[in-house]
């Protein structure tokens, strides 16, 4: 991973280079999470943006699904500290 990109290889073998838009570790749960974009638009305008689990400590991360509504939430509010 570069310092703010990284690249998703996909089940086909199709690359795609993602924006890092922030980390976060959560103490409650003692994971770390990554907010991306692949600077894909919504039908809207709006730009796509994805959040999953990752280990820090590998030298390739694997994503891994957020599998529950307070993490998701948290992860909103993070969000919209943000943009305000």
């Amino acid at each position: 991973m570069e310092e703010n990109k990284f690249i998703i290889t996909n089940d086909d073998g199709t690359e795609t280079e993602c924006d890092i838009l922030f980390t976060y570790e959560d103490p409650a749960t003692s994971k770390n999470y990554i907010v991306y974009s692949d600077k894909t638009e919504d039908e809207e305008g709006n730009t796509n943006v994805f959040a999953s689990i990752f280990d820090p400590e590998q030298e390739d991360p694997i994503l891994y699904p957020i599998e529950t509504d307070e993490e998701w939430a948290k992860i909103e509010s993070i969000l919209d500290e943000l943009q305000q």
